[in-house]
């Protein structure tokens, strides 16, 4: 059997780990053709004598055999390899997928079989496979699910863990050959005789080899050989674990490394819960030859000290909150409630309550008030079915239909979140009496969850992708192994020196290759000792050759370079997160403590040099320098400091050598704790090829390379010491304003600085000093009045942001005077000079002394800006008392503000998991904010930890139940980018294909939790139900079947490819500005809808129920339909046909108008089409799809689409006025706007807040403080809210004046017609809903029988109709239908039909008055006409939907002709003059401060028409008696043909002493601006101050009368 076949058929049993082990392609080839050789020589001095073969012309080296290395694993019968000392070949943080040892960059594909849970079927293989699962892996703990729990051990000598759950052993260097036997693979290969010592370097060659150097090397070959022996193993293996037959096995690229099978896991036992943190497992490595011995030692997971007392605080956090406290461990999800001023408003409330349980046959119905409790209701409930008084109500709960969600029995009804959604949009209350021993608690943590240890490794983290790449202990070995026995041929040799020294050059390179690609200097050095050899570059080398013929300067020079490289794996061991360490942990002594504050040292470090430099950069750029600084919370400490210049270096690697100190004139005891000390590495641009002259007179830029930046003190609060490696992130412009204080280690291709810091025998720690024993307080009012006033003016600045070097000096000067208002502490601390040690007590003492801050003020103390750690606990501590669902509302900016701690454990974290342990919705947003945080890639290692622990505190079934989301997730994912990238013809079949792996998943599933929601529990997916919307993104618009048989489908939208993280913001900030007004009394009837991200680009929207855009809306009128004022009215005045329903949507629409006015203004959002805004049928208006905020607009060309400050258009105020002309509820309307903002203004420093600690989250629109400070502007903090108001009303006048709005509609309406359907039918404006044959009946006869005078919506003739159809009992219906509306009918005709099927429509232009009589009568006869033809067309024509839905009764049909007139012509009267001097009301709001008089004019409604009919111009003239020479006159604009105008404008009058309100009179005239200066009055009133009192606002309607008419000029 020849070499190569023995080679391929070892390679069956297991090539392909090794480079999973973290060898490169290149290493490994390297590494097998060194040891090849060696092996080869091992054999010959074993043979004793035996020839090596006729080329072989010198005789074998005599040296001793070496020792074994690593004893090699073999196969089994059983098809199970042993294990090798020390535990499995893939341990680490890595896990088990192969991936997580590959570089970041490959393109190999992730193939993870996965498994579900135990508890449910294997999914079934193909198309339908969820996202891969990446496992933390580790000593101790796998997974629930595992072979080997916490604590136990592996197998039993002579029982040999299965062969999942472990890679094949490694394979010999050359494969022994098999003298005979059977080729069965599952048979062990037949080996050295019994008794004989196993060593894997022993092989018996055919032919002798010749050596091969690493240009001889083909990798492409090799590598495709690896690749196809792991895909069949690969594949055999998966085939066998499913039972498939074999079948081809999977190509893969032949450029890439092959991958290693993940092992997979069965159930955990039980653990006990303190396991030790730290173990060491020596691997012995037998002393060598020539004094060559070291030790790599095998450590815990928990190597890392700052995980371990990560993993400690869990345990004390878990154990905090056992599985047997059944309030903190319910297992389901509660109803959220309110707050406590919305609980005030709804005590008073009747509620009407439906019952509904297995109980009784029939639903109970209950009117109880808002102040009932839950347990009440029950009792009632109860007593009526059971009719026994002696109930235990607790083992009762009401569950909300068609949700899983439950209420707690101690709520009272009006503080349920779902009554008052109910109460809100007119819902009936449906509830559900249920048995508590009946409620699936699947989410429950158990006792086998408690007693399962703490830590990162055991739990699913489910990510996209692997954050940390390391290399393995057993690859170390076999690199070390190599190294050593080329090192002791070095030193044995005696002839071909050269070769051996570029071999042992070779060894070290794929050592140190493999050790992060680092060459210290000390390796260097140890080399340069060494000749020229063609592996390094341009080294510094021994010239003289001769001395390495003295076999004791061989091993000097060998001993130099062992000790450089074990200091190098020391170095990695110690930077990196790998499973090993040079020396066991209780060998490692602790050094005494001196204290940081009485250091006087500078502080200093020694940077070395940047390795792993890209030879681009060689290529691109020169004069590479260093720049570091020291920063406090983003502010400077110092100057920066800057290193020489340097060019790269090429030695091993490129790289770039300072070997320079850098000192900072700071000593330690200035340093503040959280000082971190942040790198940045910069370089010259070389110029473009070109002439000299050129690149003298071309700039030479300057560029940002790479930043690092690293705290100096650690978690224990230990000032850093020793060799640091520093991997740097990309300088990429725009990557946000955030930055880690972790090195990139993330990258496989980082640049490594290599920095030293000073050591001693001393651990310089900092300790956190206690407050100072007194703080002065002083009264704001004590401050002189220039001083009040310029610390005002620094305060209503609300935000740290935009303060001066002025207003901070300021604000610490008079810190003292400060804490009257609570809300000032950010902007107190922010101003504090310095945080060094020697400054924290009187810092702590401030905040000791600060009055408690609320939850919403506490927010600002959690910014970048401020790292103290006690300061911050103590912000966490304030937030503390927040309810859950309030914190629901803050949890974004929560996630976010983990960024800006300094250690993993933080009172921030506590605070998260603890409120998580005891939620159920909160753990779940918690999880997918952490998942999508992953995608940071900065900080993506402290969130991967965070969700470890977040996932270990859960238990085994909420984490099944996020395994399942994202499943599901992911194939709707798939299904929404197939849909997106087919053909418009082709997507409703493609998404009606990709829909069956749904299908699918809930085959394997039988339920599953919305990400959306976790109370949405759903088990099927309605196919036929389900579309698409035709937009750029074509989200898909899903229906999924409710669990709940109570409860209706649930429909969301799924997008794909939109990043919907500023939705989620955007919906956030306006749903805690609905929660503002509610608290302030202030109901703005807003429509708050969901919208989640799952994932960078993709995400879940609620679907709002009976609601259509404003597009639609409009198009119902034609394609100009923007342009008319009556479509919105209309359309309410369809869907509410009765007075007191329209009249109720029109309310809805001034409060749910008015709130999206002022929320869209303050946020900025742009974008604003008809098609981004949708209106209820309940005359709820709200806005969608916030793809543009902040003042970010879209632009058509270099024209900005959103002119208007927001949209609110005329066919807007037609609603709310009623008609075309202003009335008093447009006052309403101009009053709540007002209201409004200015409440909104009041918490400016919340929402600063909100969006600041978003700065960092990566939107694109939100990045930096001008996009802050769009928000500043617009909420104008500094000013009173009387200017604000006069803004405001300002803005209302801009946006509806505005023509750009309106043709922004019509051009969208334009683009939108290529979307429209064929399908679509066009509809009736008036008609709520469509009519049919079927439905109504065959109409027989129609006859317009006479004409009747109206007088709304306008004045005209309505025509009665009198319909007979076939069947009809109770005789002909009449009907009601104007001439517009008949030629409505026949326009939306001749969009179906043909002209020539349809009879002609009589003309609708007349000569002369249209609203006569005779008119009218004329054209009674035309239509009768008409109709009469339109009844006697074509089948077709005759019985469409659209003449039987024109033809159907509606509400105002069935009223008298005459009360419908009367009632008219009575609305009409009352806008009549009317006779007397009441002439209308005016609206003032009137103050008085600082002997200044503020009178601001409001509003007037009432006035009177002009003589010939028209509205006047008013506009208000004041004058202040006593005035008799009139020079107090001041007077308002004058508003244009209107009866209620607006105006809040304000009039001051200055130098009025208090004592002379008593005899000052306002006298105050409405004028009418008329031609040629002639005024006319229309009313005027006068109005005493001697009720007026100083700092009083007086607002009040005041009458009008008219003494006689007069021209004023």
């Amino acid at each position: 059997m020849s070499a190569a076949q023995t080679q391929k058929e070892s390679g069956e049993a297991g090539w392909a780990p090794l480079e999973a082990l973290g060898l490169s392609q290149k290493e490994l080839v390297l590494a097998e053709a060194l040891q090849m050789e060696y092996d080869a020589l091992s054999r010959l001095k074993q043979d004793k004598g035996v020839p090596a073969g006729p080329e072989s012309g010198s005789k074998p080296v005599s040296r001793p055999p070496p020792p074994p290395s690593i004893e090699r694993p073999r196969p089994v019968p059983s098809g199970h390899v042993s294990s090798p000392p020390g535990g499995n070949l893939l341990r680490g943080l890595s896990g088990s997928d192969s991936s997580l040892n590959q570089p970041a960059g490959s393109r190999s594909p992730t193939r993870s079989p996965t498994r579900p849970p135990l508890s449910r079927p294997a999914p079934p293989r193909g198309p339908l496979s969820k996202e891969p699962l990446y496992i933390l892996d580790g000593e101790g703990d796998l997974l629930p699910g595992s072979r080997y729990g916490p604590g136990s051990s592996p197998a039993p000598k002579g029982a040999p863990p299965p062969t999942d759950d472990m890679p094949p052993a490694i394979p010999p260097r050359n494969p022994l050959p098999q003298l005979s036997g059977s080729d069965n693979p599952f048979l062990p290969p037949r080996g050295p005789p019994p008794g004989a010592p196993h060593d894997v370097n022993l092989f018996t060659p055919d032919v002798d080899r010749p050596k091969v150097t690493s240009e001889e090397v083909t990798y492409e070959s090799l590598n495709a050989a690896l690749s196809r022996l792991n895909s069949e193993r690969q594949g055999q293996r998966s085939r066998r674990a499913s039972g498939e037959p074999p079948g081809k096995p999977v190509a893969r690229s032949k450029t890439l490394p092959p991958q290693v099978p993940p092992r997979t896991y069965m159930p955990a036992p039980k653990s006990k819960r303190n396991l030790r943190r730290v173990s060491a497992d020596p691997v012995a490595l037998e002393s060598r030859a020539n004094g060559f011995s070291y030790e790599l030692f095998k450590v815990s997971e928990d190597r890392d000290e700052e995980v371990a007392a990560y993993c400690h605080m869990l345990d004390i956090l878990r154990s905090a909150d056992p599985c047997g406290e059944r309030s903190r461990n319910t297992g389901f999800v509660w109803s959220p409630s309110v707050s406590q001023e919305e609980l005030q408003q709804g005590l008073g409330v009747s509620v009407k309550v439906t019952v509904i349980s297995d109980h009784f046959r029939e639903p109970l119905t209950f009117t109880c008030d808002g102040s009932s409790t839950v347990d009440l209701l029950i009792y009632q409930t109860l007593c009526y079915a059971q009719e026994d008084l002696d109930v235990d109500v607790e083992q009762y709960l009401l569950k909300v239909c068609g949700q899983a969600e439950f209420l707690s029995n101690s709520q009272t009804l009006a503080g349920l979140e779902y009554v008052q959604q109910c109460l809100k949009y007119e819902w009936d209350i449906r509830l559900l009496l249920t048995k508590r021993a009946s409620i699936n608690t699947e989410l429950a943590r158990t006792e086998e969850d408690d007693k399962m240890a703490s830590t990162m490794n055991h739990c699913i983290l489910l990510q996209e992708r692997p954050i940390r790449q390391t290399v393995t202990r057993e690859a170390l070995t076999l690199l070390l192994d190599t190294y050593h026995n080329e090192a002791e041929a070095f030193i044995l040799s005696e002839a071909e020196l050269l070769l051996h020294v570029e071999r042992l050059v070779q060894s070290v390179k794929a050592l140190c290759s493999t050790l992060a690609s680092v060459e210290s200097a000390d390796l260097t050095s140890a080399l340069s000792q060494l000749p020229a050899c063609p592996c390094r570059l341009q080294p510094k080398v021994q010239k003289d050759i001769s001395v390495l013929a003295v076999k004791g300067n061989r091993e000097k020079v060998v001993e130099r370079l062992t000790v450089a490289i074990l200091d190098q794996v020391e170095l990695y061991c110690s930077t990196f997160n790998a499973n090993f360490h040079t020396a066991p942990p209780s060998s490692r002594s602790t050094a005494p403590i001196q204290e940081a504050g009485v250091v006087n040292n500078v502080l200093s470090f020694s940077v070395y040099s940047a390795h792993r430099v890209p030879i681009t950069w060689a290529a691109s750029y020169e004069g590479f320098f260093l720049s570091c600084s020291l920063t406090h919370g983003g502010a400077e400490l110092c100057a920066p400091q800057h290193t020489s210049k340097q060019a790269v270096s090429k030695y091993l690697f490129h790289l770039v050598v300072w070997d320079q100190r850098v000192c900072f004139p700071v000593q330690i005891n200035q340093l503040p704790r959280e000082s971190q000390l942040t790198v940045t590495l910069y370089a010259t641009a070389l110029p473009p090829p070109g002439g000299t002259e050129e690149k003298g007179k071309q700039r030479r830029s300057i560029d940002a390379l790479g930043w690092v930046t690293m705290p100096l003190f650690n978690f224990r609060h230990v000032l850093t010491c020793g060799r640091k490696l520093l991997g740097l992130w990309p300088s990429i412009p725009g990557s946000g304003n955030a930055r880690s204080s972790s090195p990139n280690f993330s990258q496989p291709d980082s640049v490594i600085l290599q920095v030293d810091f000073p050591t001693s025998a001393f651990e310089v720690r900092f300790s956190t000093p206690g407050p100072a024993d007194f703080c002065p307080q002083y009264e704001f009012s004590r401050l002189d009045t220039a001083s009040q006033r310029q610390l005002q003016d620094v305060l209503h600045k609300k935000s740290l942001f935009w303060l001066t070097v002025e207003d901070r000096r300021l604000l610490w000067e008079k810190r003292a005077f400060c804490q009257e208002e609570s809300a000032a502490l950010p902007l107190v601390l922010a101003s504090a000079p310095c945080w060094q040690w020697s400054c924290l007590p009187d810092i702590y003492a401030l905040l000791r002394q600060w009055a408690c801050l609320s939850h919403m003020d506490a927010l600002g103390l959690l910014h970048a800006s401020f790292p103290d750690q006690e300061l911050r606990r103590t912000a966490v501590q304030w937030m503390d008392s927040i309810s859950d669902p309030e914190l629901l509302d803050f949890l974004p900016q929560l996630v976010q503000a983990l960024k800006y701690e300094c250690y993993l454990d933080s009172a921030l974290v506590r605070f998260l998991l603890r409120r998580a342990i005891g939620d159920v919705r909160i753990a779940h947003y918690l999880f997918w904010l952490l998942k999508d945080a992953l995608q940071d890639r900065q900080f993506s290692g402290r969130y991967q930890h965070l969700l470890a622990a977040l996932l270990c505190c859960a238990g085994r079934g909420l984490r099944e139940e996020f395994e399942r989301q994202c499943w599901m997730v992911s194939v709707l994912a798939k299904v929404a980018q197939r849909v997106r990238d087919a053909m418009a013809s082709n997507r409703q079949t493609v998404l009606r294909e990709g829909l069956d792996e749904m299908k699918q998943f809930f085959s394997v599933n039988s339920s599953c939790r919305m990400p959306l929601n976790p109370a949405l529990l759903v088990k099927a997916i309605n196919v036929q139900s389900c579309s698409f919307f035709n937009s750029n993104a074509v989200p898909l618009k899903l229906s999924f079947q409710n669990v709940d048989p109570h409860g209706d489908n649930i429909n969301v939208i799924f997008k794909s490819g939109d990043d919907l993280r500023q939705d989620m913001l955007t919906l956030q900030i306006i749903r805690i500005m609905n929660r503002i007004w509610i608290q302030e009394g202030l109901d703005m009837r807003m429509v708050i809808f969901r919208c989640f991200a799952t994932g960078r680009g993709r995400g879940m929207v609620e679907m709002i129920p009976q609601a259509e855009t404003l597009r639609k809306i409009q198009v119902e009128h034609g394609v100009t339909g923007s342009f008319k004022d009556r479509p919105l009215a209309d359309w309410l005045q369809k869907h509410n046909p009765t007075d007191d329903q329209y009249e109720k949507a029109v309310e809805n629409f001034i409060y749910s108008c008015a709130g999206c006015c002022v929320a869209t203004y303050i946020l900025g959002i742009c974008d604003r089409h008809n098609d981004n805004i949708m209106l209820k049928t309940s005359g709820h208006m709200f806005h969608i799809d916030f793809g543009k905020f902040l003042g970010h607009a879209q632009m058509f060309g270099n024209i900005k689409r959103d002119r208007a400050p927001f949209v609110f258009t005329s066919d807007m105020a037609y609603v709310i006025n009623g008609g075309d002309k202003p009335s008093s509820r447009f006052h309403d309307f101009v009053d709540l706007c007002c209201e409004a903002y200015n409440l909104i203004r009041k918490h400016a420093h919340l929402f600063l807040n909100l969006l600041g600690l978003m700065l960092s989250c990566g939107i694109p629109e939100l990045s930096d403080l001008e996009d802050l400070k769009y928000v500043y502007d617009a909420l104008r903090p500094h000013e009173s809210e009387a200017d604000a108001t006069m803004y405001f009303t300002r803005l209302i006048e801009s946006s509806l004046g505005s023509v750009a709005t309106k043709l922004n509609f019509f051009i969208h309406n334009l683009a939108q017609m290529k979307f429209a359907s064929s399908e679509e039918r066009p509809v009736l404006t008036f008609a709520p809903r469509v009519h049919t044959l079927k439905s109504d009946g065959l109409i027989r006869n129609l006859y317009v029988c006479r004409h009747i005078r109206t007088y709304s919506p306008s004045k005209g003739y309505a025509f009665v109709v009198k319909v007979e159809r076939e069947g009809l009992q109770q005789g002909a219906a009449l009907v009601q239908r104007s001439f517009e509306e008949f030629h409505e009918l026949h326009c939306k005709l001749r969009l179906i039909f043909p002209s020539s099927k349809l009879p002609s429509f009589p003309s609708r232009f007349v000569i002369g008055r249209s609203r006569g009589d005779s008119m009218a009568d004329r054209r009674k006869d035309e239509l009768n006409g008409y109709v009469w033809h339109l009844v006697h067309a074509a089948p077709e024509v005759a019985q469409c939907d659209l003449i039987y839905t024109f033809f159907h009764p509606l509400p105002r049909d069935e009223r008298p002709a005459s009360l419908v007139t009367n009632v008219v012509k009575t609305l009409v009267l009352s806008w009549s003059p009317t006779s007397g001097k009441d002439m209308g009301e005016v609206k003032l709001s009137i103050s008085y401060k600082s002997d200044k008089l503020f009178i601001m004019v409001m509003h007037i409604r009432g006035l009177q028409p002009l003589q010939d009919g028209t509205d006047p111009d008013p506009y208000v003239k004041l004058y202040l008696l006593p005035d008799p020479q009139k020079t107090s006159k001041k007077k308002t604009k004058a508003a244009r043909r209107t009866c209620n105008p607006t105006y809040n404008e304000m009039l001051v009058y200055e130098r009025i002493p208090h004592g002379d309100l008593d005899q000052r009179v306002i006298h105050l005239r409405v004028l009418g601006d008329g031609p040629f200066w002639e005024n006319s009055l229309l009313g005027e009133t006068f109005i005493p101050l001697k009720k007026l009192l100083p700092g009083q606002h007086w607002v009040d309607w005041h009458r009008l009368g008219l003494e006689g008419l007069e021209v004023a000029r």
